[in-house]
């Protein structure tokens, strides 16, 4: 018989909450090495227990719902039900971390305590009485190391017969004094309600206390009820004299440091941490560390579009020229129908092969970003960043969704719910797409080749710097306009520089190369096919044999006289540019089918459409211009509005239109 459980995983940011989602599943998420990689919640079956999911929900530090994810949190536990809790908690910072802890207990779920990195606490000289801890906690604490699969095995069995035996904490009042009695009077003026609610009676007492506007919605109490609670906490707040949250707070670290006491003997400071104070002296510098941050960018593209990646590519597109011509001459033998013959080799072939050939850059690409952002840099860049963002009306916490956007629009944008302020986190959704994501690369590769080849590694860093520079530009406007106010506080735990894990960096290269992969032979493949057909049909559906008297020749000539003043007049540019919005390499697959080309010759061709004057104008427009539908939708998602994201939409395509007019008329005077 198999026995349906689900079981949420918790903890504070960093402290190997995916590692472990990944030991306990066998699932391949992304581990990332700074704060708010888990976006939303995942789940997924633990591996040898049919029919037992877990849930990794997004970091936390507390069930206060001061962000996003902590809302996501705290519904989850009270409407999704779990049969048990894993709270994964950093053992190098227990004191901390426990603070999350004593909240879920008063949960009175069923709770398993994993106490990860006690490796570094072993290896620095630090030990924990985990029988004692557990002891006093009320629950099984196991010692666990999930980056090394140590202990998994018996977490896992723990947890299922904790979870089975439906064994709940022995220990959630942990208050002396009047917050004490006031805990337990509100307990007993909503037990009736809470019960009805199906919500622990002392969690729901906190939140009552805490101001929880959605959980007191949930218990129902009536007036009379809430004058009760209200002068039971100006009791407690006259006694103890702190306000409410300060007194809750107070309660729970007294609590933690007695048991941290009883229990845990402090490692000496760490070597990983006296390396990392040392590295971050310099990376982290008052002056030298955003021209650092660049440096360091302007090498990765070097490595990806002059040294690496741009041989990898020409291998690459070596091979789908072969394949093409055999599969050419091979439809020509066999005498197919001229139609067909082409919808394959101009369509098809074109169109997929000209994208395809560009999977190197991608994946050499995010090889170089996945062994920053494991390492611990990408996490240091949006410290240093903090200081410049402020000026515009952002926090530094912002440029994780930004930094998320060099691969993909979407889940950039939704890493925004990580943003605890409404107004940080929709400019943030304003500004993100306006990082360059990955689907340009096939756009930035094949125009540097034919008109830079020279300094494409500069061309590409210039673009990604531009994209940035006009952020910040829009951010100064929107500071000033739409989102005038302040940006929240910025607090961010800095983890130590480690090794890049070979496993984490091979996944997220193979996540980006199969998203690629996966829109080649989907998105890119109808588009293709849908402009191959356009480009050889007219109106009444006869062959034409200039593309010029085409249905697709119709549809750009009436977008051309927008662009003509950007120098990009021509009807195949305006097209190419319209297919960019359904994915931005249909850009490139687009340009192959309309000038009939392959591969490699749509480099060589390219001048007999643009001059280097127009090339960097669409560039720049390519740039910045409407983002796919893809990040359309989710726009529409995040704003809860259609009639939003349209605006974000037409707002960026104006902005892009200006940047890249200003670009040609600057160069038109220089030229």
């Amino acid at each position: 018989m198999v026995i349906i459980m689900v079981f949420a995983l918790l903890g504070n940011q960093n402290c190997g909450k995916t590692t472990l989602f990944n030991q306990l599943t066998g699932s391949n998420q992304h581990v990332g090495n700074f704060p708010g990689v888990t976006v939303d919640s995942k789940s997924g079956e633990i591996r040898n227990l049919k029919g037992c999911t877990v849930v990794d929900l997004p970091g936390i530090y507390s069930i206060r719902p001061y962000s996003n994810e902590e809302i996501v949190t705290r519904d989850f536990l009270i409407n999704g039900k779990p049969d048990a809790i894993i709270n994964i908690a950093d053992a190098t910072n227990i004191e901390r971390n426990l603070y999350l802890t004593l909240q879920l207990l008063e949960l009175g779920l069923p709770m398993v305590l994993a106490l990860n990195m006690m490796d570094e606490v072993r290896n620095n000289g630090g030990t924990i009485n985990v029988n004692e801890l557990s002891a006093l906690l009320g629950i099984p604490v196991l010692p666990i190391s999930a980056a090394k699969n140590e202990g998994i095995d018996e977490l896992i069995e723990v947890l299922y017969s904790t979870a089975k035996n439906k064994v709940k904490p022995t220990k959630i009042d942990f208050c002396s004094g009047a917050v004490h009695r006031c805990i337990h009077a509100v307990s007993h003026l909503i037990e009736d309600h809470a019960e009805a609610a199906g919500i622990s009676a002392r969690f729901a007492a906190v939140k009552a206390i805490e101001g929880d506007k959605a959980i007191v919605e949930k218990l129902n109490i009536n007036e009379n009820e809430k004058e009760m609670l209200e002068h039971s906490v100006k009791e407690m707040e006259s006694e103890v004299g702190l306000d409410r949250n300060a007194a809750l707070a107070d309660m729970r670290y007294t609590f933690i440091e007695d048991i941290c006491r009883k229990t845990v003997v402090k490692c000496s400071e760490s070597k990983e941490h006296l390396r990392s104070m040392k590295i971050d002296n310099i990376l982290t510098h008052k002056y030298f560390g955003i021209p650092l941050f660049i440096v360091i960018m302007l090498a990765v593209f070097w490595l990806t579009f002059g040294v690496i990646g741009s041989g990898l590519s020409d291998l690459l597109m070596m091979g789908i020229d072969k394949l093409t011509a055999a599969v050419d001459s091979g439809l020509s033998n066999y005498g197919i129908n001229p139609v067909v013959h082409s919808l394959i080799i101009d369509g098809v072939f074109a169109g997929v092969g000209s994208v395809l050939s560009f999977l190197p850059l991608i994946v050499v690409l995010f090889f170089f970003l996945s062994m920053l952002e494991d390492s611990g840099y990408m996490a240091r860049v949006a410290f240093v960043m903090d200081k410049l963002l402020r000026k515009i009306g952002l926090s530094g916490r912002s440029f994780v969704p930004m930094l998320i956007g060099f691969g993909c629009s979407v889940p950039a944008i939704m890493a925004t719910r990580t943003l605890s302020s409404e107004r940080d986190r929709k400019m943030t959704i304003v500004l993100t797409p306006f990082m360059s994501c990955s689907a340009k690369i096939p756009i930035y590769a094949v125009f540097s080749a034919a008109f830079f080849p020279k300094y494409a590694a500069l061309v590409m860093g210039g673009l990604y710097f531009t994209g940035m520079a006009v952020g910040v530009l829009c951010a100064l406007i929107l500071n000033k306009t739409k989102f005038k106010g302040n940006p929240v506080p910025f607090v961010m735990e800095l983890p130590n520089y480690r090794m890049p894990s070979l496993k984490s960096v091979i996944l997220l290269m193979w996540e980006k190369a199969r998203d690629f992969i996966e829109r080649a032979f989907t998105v890119i493949f109808i588009a293709s096919i849908v402009i191959w057909f356009l480009r050889t049909f007219d109106t009444r559906f006869n062959v034409v044999a200039d593309s010029s008297m085409s249905l697709l020749a119709s549809i750009g000539r009436l977008i051309s006289p927008v662009l003509a003043p950007l120098g990009l007049g021509d009807w195949r540019i305006s097209t190419a540019l319209i297919t960019g919005i359904s994915a931005k390499e249909a850009v490139v697959s687009t340009l192959s089918v309309l000038l009939q080309t392959n591969t490699s010759g749509l480099s060589q061709v390219l001048p007999s459409l643009f001059t280097p004057l127009s090339a960097v104008t669409f560039l720049v427009f390519s740039l910045l211009y409407t983002p796919c539908i893809a990040a359309i939708a989710a726009l529409r998602s995040e704003f809860k509005s259609s009639l939003k994201a349209f605006s974000v939409a037409v707002f960026q395509c104006f902005i892009a239109w200006v940047c890249a007019f200003a670009v040609h008329l600057i160069g038109s005077v220089i030229i």
